[in-house]
């Protein structure tokens, strides 16, 4: 089989959505701890956004994390366009019915909902990329301001537009949408990638779906708690 035609059958496109979702899940995490850095505001009350805005300026500054984003993008695009294939196909095998109706014997509603969840998630996406990666990437001269600290050279206030951004209470709304569908796309997504590259032993598919139950939730609050935490004024820079 070529190449170009195990790409686009039914198991090239699982593998690829199997293992851009693995990525994707390493991006999580990555992401979910640089922007956990608000909290430290909770521990010292002088931080005032300082250990985020320095972690924020590494992941802006450093050529290999730039670079990491093109295959990152890279990773979202295969893992939409994968998708919303696998989508189509399923959709068009559905309209051919069942023999015996499955009933409360079907798969989950969040199992045959992924175009769905998917979906929601990328218009998220897009909305979280147009309120701070273009900012803090593209537009920052005009969108973002400065700040110095203990006399180091100035770098930008990304804090701030955290602050000004999660100030809006629909703005909050929209965020917890695209957690709560993140967390349902997880759920499935999780385990579903660990069986798609071979992990088929009953131990080690418990295994995964119950670490997948646990990060699912885990990841999903923590993202959730970020605009919480600074429309009701548990974080600021005062």
């Amino acid at each position: 089989m070529k190449w170009s035609e195990f790409f686009t059958s039914s198991v090239g496109k699982k593998l690829v959505m199997a293992f851009t979702g693995l990525f994707l899940i390493s991006f999580l995490i990555v992401h979910a701890g640089i922007n956990a850095c608000i909290w430290a505001d909770l521990v010292d009350s002088n931080d005032n956004g300082e250990m985020f805005n320095k972690a924020a300026h590494f992941m802006g500054a450093s050529y290999v994390i730039r670079i990491m984003e093109i295959g990152l993008f890279l990773g979202f695009f295969l893992h939409i366009i994968q998708g919303y294939m696998l989508e189509f196909k399923n959709r068009a095998r559905r309209k051919q019915g069942y023999q015996v109706a499955m009933g409360s014997k079907g798969s989950a509603w969040y199992r045959k909902s992924m175009g769905l969840l998917g979906t929601l998630i990328l218009l998220f996406l897009i909305i979280h990329i147009q309120d701070f990666w273009i900012p803090s990437r593209i537009t920052y001269a005009t969108t973002l301001g400065e700040v110095t600290y203990n006399n180091g050279a100035p770098i930008h206030d990304v804090f701030t537009k955290m602050l000004v951004v999660f100030s809006s209470g629909w703005v909050v709304v929209i965020y917890l949408l695209g957690c709560f569908s993140l967390c349902w796309h997880l759920l499935h997504g999780f385990q579903s990638s660990f069986r798609t590259v071979g992990v088929h032993n009953k131990k080690y598919v418990a295994m995964a779906k119950g670490a997948g139950i646990f990060f699912s939730i885990f990841i999903s609050v923590v993202f959730a708690l970020m605009p919480i935490s600074i429309y009701y004024g548990w974080v600021n820079n005062n």
